[in-house]
């Protein structure tokens, strides 16, 4: 049976958004790129680093997420390690004075949408006098911030924590717990709503969330079982979840 929660805390991607696959080199993001870089790198081998560099920044977050408490890069030091690193310093280093808004750039997604049922998942949460916390590794928290504001639902949060602007990187306990005291409740009467066991369980079960709930996305359906590791619940979508909220609602008090 699980504990009637105080708090949510959720992840973005996977949770509160849903987006298709975006291709690694966007073309509008190659051509500002160029522009920036005044043609001192050739758009094909800008084109070229950029998806090599998106798979060599998934893969270090893979291999970061297995130590003990990872940390996110400074976007400056993505852009320098996983993107620019052969291009002339001159190019480098035009990159790195716009390193921020073109981190935006490559994080935003246009097929950005709220995932079904979510909407009314926090706003029965939010009636509930429930405070909810978004809790999200991202290379860009603005890009993050300003879609859910775009929906309408930026105001049902009381804070929005993302590993690049506070710092460390899910599994480190250490986001959930920003969130739980940003929202003023102990992260032991809290909810952890995630889509990846590897990052979200994980990093719940290390905060010592109340609970840790699994909303299947497609990274759910890509990840490896963890030996040992096991949410307290599943759902599909933001349904599932109001469904669950609204079985704890007909239980026992809150304590």
């Amino acid at each position: 049976m699980l504990r009637t929660p105080r708090a949510l805390l959720l992840d973005f991607g996977g949770v509160l958004a849903d987006a298709p696959p975006q291709p690694p080199a966007p073309p509008g993001l190659v051509r500002r790129l160029a522009a920036l870089v005044d043609g001192a790198v050739p758009d094909e081998q800008i084109a070229r680093d950029l998806v090599e560099g998106a798979r060599a920044y998934a893969l270090w977050r893979d291999d970061v997420g297995r130590t003990g408490d990872p940390v996110e890069l400074p976007h400056g030091q993505v852009w320098a390690d996983f993107v620019t690193r052969t291009w002339p310093r001159a190019a480098r280093e035009a990159v790195e004075r716009e390193a921020t808004p073109l981190a935006y750039a490559w994080t935003w997604r246009d097929g950005w949408a709220v995932r079904p049922g979510i909407s009314e998942a926090l706003r029965h949460a939010a009636d509930a006098g429930l405070p909810m916390a978004v809790v999200s590794n991202t290379l860009c928290g603005a890009a993050h911030r300003d879609f859910l504001a775009g929906a309408g639902l930026s105001g049902l949060f009381a804070a929005e924590f993302y590993s690049d602007e506070a710092g460390p990187r899910k599994p480190n306990p250490q986001l959930a717990l920003l969130a739980a005291g940003a929202v003023g409740v102990p992260v032991g009467d809290c909810w952890f709503v995630g889509d990846s066991v590897h990052r979200d369980v994980v990093c719940a079960r290390r905060a010592g969330t109340g609970a840790a709930i699994l909303m299947r996305s497609p990274r759910t359906d890509r990840e490896a079982p963890l030996r040992g590791v096991e949410p307290d619940a599943r759902i599909e979508d933001g349904h599932g979840l109001l469904a669950l909220l609204r079985q704890v609602d007909d239980g026992p008090p809150r304590g």
